[in-house]
This record gives structure tokens, sequence and C-alpha cells, in this order.
């Protein structure tokens, strides 16, 4: 396997009126902190930080999702970010106060 761990970011925009809320700049500003620090421990052989579009988890923004494990993370900020590296990137220890389980699982029809 290439990489142990893909962590895509939303940085989808809508506008500032949109209800369903928007994760756009402030997703980017964690995706660019994800990058920097996986940088920063020599990890960016083994795990890829991905820009996404909409994840539909805007009213959770910033939101991102770590695969191969399917695990959600909202509200996420640039100050969480070498948390959920050395928490769960590092060590596979999830970090329960960002988690959004209701996203985690079979998807709901």
């Amino acid at each position: 396997m290439r990489f142990r761990h893909h962590v895509f970011v939303c940085e989808n925009v809508r506008p500032p009126d949109d209800p369903r809320g928007c994760c756009g700049l402030a997703g980017q500003a964690v995706r660019e902190a994800l990058k920097a620090e996986l940088a920063r421990r020599g990890l960016k052989k083994i795990v890829r930080a991905n820009a996404a579009g909409c994840l539909d988890a805007c009213s959770g923004g910033p939101s991102i999702v770590v695969y191969p494990e399917g695990v959600w993370y909202g509200h996420v900020t640039p100050a969480d970010v070498p948390e959920i590296v050395e928490r769960h990137l590092v060590n596979g220890e999830p970090v329960e106060r960002l988690r959004r389980r209701e996203l985690e699982g079979d998807p709901v029809e």
C-alpha cells in the first residue's frame, strides 16, 4: 500500500448566507496545517493530505475524514492538527472530542 492513511479535508466554498454552512477557507487552513505537520514529522510518504470538495458534513465544518478507518472529525481547527497527527495517524487512537460518529458506519438511506 502506498499510503497508510488518506486524510480528506473539506475545502468546499458556499455563499456566506447558505444555511448548510461552509468549510472553505477554514478547511484550507486545516489542510495547510496538516501538510506542514506531516512534513515536520517526516510522514509525507505514508500519510496523504487531500483537498476535498463537499463531504456533505457542512454543519460540522471544517470537516475531515481519515481512511482507511473511515473516521470523521468536525469543527477541526489548525490547532487540533498536531493532536490528530500524533494520536490518530501515528498511534491509531482517534481523537474522540472531535469525532463525528454519526457520519461513520453504514450509510443512512
